[in-house]
């Protein structure tokens, strides 16, 4: 019979003090937070207990302008608030490290403080990304330029389009012409540390940077915070979305044109492909398209395409040549949902030696699982700003 640990303070072998386990609780949560920087900028909801899986969001909707002049002695009909429930789904996340009996018979509150630390880090990285994955995907997108002509699409920005306070001034005036309400006075954005750097070299000549340090009230800075330029606090994180691709073929990360086609839905090409490739952006020419199919070494394309024998067909995920793209978050407030990490959204598991099948007590484990959703509410108060940067030739996607 199974006799699995459940909870922390019930099961049997499980001499974990109150204290400790809140101490190790704290200490998770502790070593979690500085990687949310996502969630800080979202309208938080509790995780239901007993509600199912779905979580609701309240969207508010604004007034019209009371343009009609009122009739005196009259009293008018009034308004109403509009509100709208955004729902999301909730799903569990979790992982864990085991222990020998032979580990921690030398220093076991050591061991167990250590995983923990890791595991935390680990939580807030991915907590966050899971964020992160839902905020980057918003409607309103400002593409970089390169000596004064933006970009129309991804696959065009090269790493030359870098980010200039043009773009953030830019960023800005969208949620400001949207009415975006601010975060604690200001808009906030989330940006790499690559891009950071080349947004401070650009503001130089124009002295518009202000490093944090500098502040007038250094009072209630964000997790990650590192300056600002006019109405915009910035907040670094390396986990800022970088697009990239991944190579098209075992062989080599671009493919070449085996045949002329003509404005045609397929093209063959030189190298060997696997069904891999099928959902899978291509940029054949100026045209990026979606593979839909293949056969053999011919690609089933969704969009016609005109392409030479010999030319390249790079990854269409990315941008130009592949280069890897930077998405600098510009954000208003109440712009997306999240739920909470703590009141039962991360919680921390230390299952002692004994626990579970553990006959002979060889085997400890601690470990993280966590309930999350997130969700965008509102698409007006969201700008997302992509760019190259002088790392687009090397770094990897997240």
């Amino acid at each position: 019979m199974s006799n699995t640990q459940t909870t922390h303070l019930t099961a049997e072998n499980n001499n974990l003090s109150a204290e400790m386990k809140t101490f190790y609780d704290m200490a998770l949560i502790d070593e979690a937070t500085p990687n949310l920087v996502y969630d800080q900028f979202g309208q938080k909801r509790p995780i239901p207990a007993g509600k199912g899986k779905t979580i609701e969001f309240r969207k508010f909707s604004s007034l019209p302008k009371a343009l009609k002049p009122i009739t005196e002695g009259v009293t008018p009909d009034g308004n109403k608030l509009n509100v709208t429930a955004v729902s999301a789904t909730v799903e569990q996340y979790g992982d864990y490290i085991e222990q020998s009996d032979m580990l921690e018979l030398t220093a076991i509150d050591n061991t167990i403080v250590e995983a923990t630390k890791m595991l935390g880090n680990q939580a807030g990285r991915t907590l966050d990304t899971i964020v992160r994955n839902e905020v980057v995907g918003g409607t309103n997108v400002i593409y970089g330029a390169l000596e004064g002509k933006r970009a129309n699409h991804r696959y065009e920005i090269t790493a030359e389009h870098k980010i200039t306070v043009d773009d953030i001034f830019d960023a800005a005036a969208e949620l400001k012409g949207n009415n975006a309400p601010k975060i604690d006075g200001s808009y906030v954005a989330i940006v790499h540390p690559h891009v950071a750097r080349d947004l401070m070299v650009s503001s130089k000549e124009q002295g518009s940077w202000i490093d944090i340090n500098k502040y007038a009230d250094p009072t209630n800075i964000f997790e990650g915070e590192i300056g600002k330029i006019g109405g915009v606090r910035f907040v670094e994180s390396t986990e800022a979305k970088i697009f990239s691709s991944k190579p098209l073929s075992e062989e080599a990360v671009n493919l070449t044109v085996k045949t002329a086609v003509n404005s045609a839905n397929s093209v063959t090409v030189n190298e060997k492909v696997t069904e891999e490739i099928i959902g899978r952006k291509l940029l054949i020419g100026s045209v990026q398209t979606e593979v839909i199919g293949l056969s053999g070494t011919t690609l089933t394309l969704e969009d016609k395409v005109t392409a030479a024998s010999g030319d390249t067909i790079y990854p269409g995920e990315a941008g130009k040549d592949g280069a890897a793209v930077y998405a600098t978050m510009v954000l208003g407030a109440n712009a997306y949902g999240v739920t909470e990490i703590t009141g039962g959204g991360l919680q921390h598991i230390v299952k002692q030696l004994g626990s579970g099948s553990d006959p002979l007590n060889q085997r400890s484990s601690v470990g993280w699982k966590a309930t999350k959703a997130a969700k965008r509410l509102v698409e007006e108060n969201m700008v997302r700003i992509e760019t190259g940067s002088y790392k687009s030739a090397l770094v990897e996607g997240n």
